[in-house]
């Protein structure tokens, strides 16, 4: 290949090459055993692995494979959710039949645990999560089980999308209430999205660096000064799944914490507050200072960190990623 000729690349490039000559990406047996087998290469830590730093070619298959993932997995959501709206009850008591469920359970509660590792404060007013899609699971977890007197409001620019997920939820009388989908492109939205406290950032929002780094640019310039901006990344060979988000492609956001999940959960996790002024009409800064924090009603005290440290405070504390199934069984 003229780069880095590592096995695990060499079967990637493999399962790409049978994925982009697959008819269709819709669920099927052959192509839910492609993607399975895709996930699986990926999946372990592989320190050696630097998607940046490969060929021009493995590059170019890196970013068409991107791409491919992003079309299946709004397939495989479209199928599912079609699935859980023609249950009789409420469909989010059968959450569990999607195969990635558990998946999303262990990110959510990831992410809730570095936002309440990283504020002190109430949970946030009002949510933002940009590119939801037509099954918005991340939304729907942390509105059942970790915060649950917030409200969401989901954007995503497909219009099929956005009503069958809230075809989803209309049957929830307590998420029905505090859920609301949005079609739109978020570069569209400006002023609204001062009033948000958390805005989360899915990972195919910009499938690659530049426009990823658009929709941030974006976000950063619109967001209430020390409102909390939740990313998902990748890092190993997870890279050939999704998009890498950096420290330095955050300009005008102080990073807090940067976390690579080294279990089944693909993405990694990078959550950021805007800087600005305080309460007080100070600017903030990056010296070490603490800054109190007032962002669209919500008020905190932020601990800021060094850029460039990577925490993983989750690693003491291994058992919190093994504390999801009471959750499980409330769905049960």
């Amino acid at each position: 290949m003229g780069c880095q000729d590592d096995h695990l690349v060499t079967k990637i490039c493999n399962l790409y090459d049978q994925i982009s000559k697959l008819d269709s990406l819709k669920p099927s047996e052959n192509v839910d055993t492609l993607f399975k087998e895709l996930v699986s290469t990926c999946i372990p830590p592989n320190p050696n692995i630097d998607v940046t730093k490969m060929c021009d070619k493995v590059q170019e298959i890196r970013s068409n494979l991107i791409k491919i993932c992003g079309e299946a997995e709004g397939y495989l959501e479209n199928h599912f959710c079609s699935i859980l709206t023609s249950f009789d009850d409420n469909p989010l008591h059968h959450l569990d039949v999607f195969p990635y469920y558990t998946n999303y359970l262990k990110l959510s509660k990831l992410e809730f645990d570095l936002l309440t590792q990283h504020s002190d404060c109430s949970a946030p007013k009002t949510v933002a999560f940009v590119g939801s899609g037509p099954l918005p699971l991340t939304s729907i977890v942390l509105a059942k089980f970790h915060l649950k007197d917030t409200v969401f409001h989901n954007f995503d620019v497909d219009p099929c999308a956005n009503s069958l997920a809230s075809r989803l939820v209309s049957s929830d009388p307590d998420l029905s209430q505090r859920m609301f989908f949005h079609t739109t492109d978020v570069m569209d939205v400006t002023e609204s999205l001062k009033d948000f406290d958390v805005v989360f950032l899915a990972a195919l929002v910009g499938m690659d660096k530049s426009e990823k780094v658009k929709v941030i640019e974006h976000l950063q310039k619109h967001m209430a000064p020390g409102a909390v901006l939740m990313l998902r990344s990748a890092h190993g060979a997870r890279a050939f799944l999704y998009p890498i988000v950096e420290p330095c492609d955050l300009k005008g956001f102080e990073v807090l914490s940067i976390y690579h999940p080294t279990d089944e959960v693909i993405n990694s996790v990078v959550i950021s507050r805007k800087l600005g002024a305080d309460v007080s009409g100070n600017d903030t800064n990056n010296n070490g200072d603490v800054h109190q924090i007032e962002p669209a009603g919500l008020s905190c005290v932020l601990m800021p960190c060094n850029c460039s440290k990577i925490h993983a405070f989750m690693n003491k504390k291994k058992n919190m990623i093994e504390e999801f199934s009471p959750i499980e069984e409330q769905f049960s």
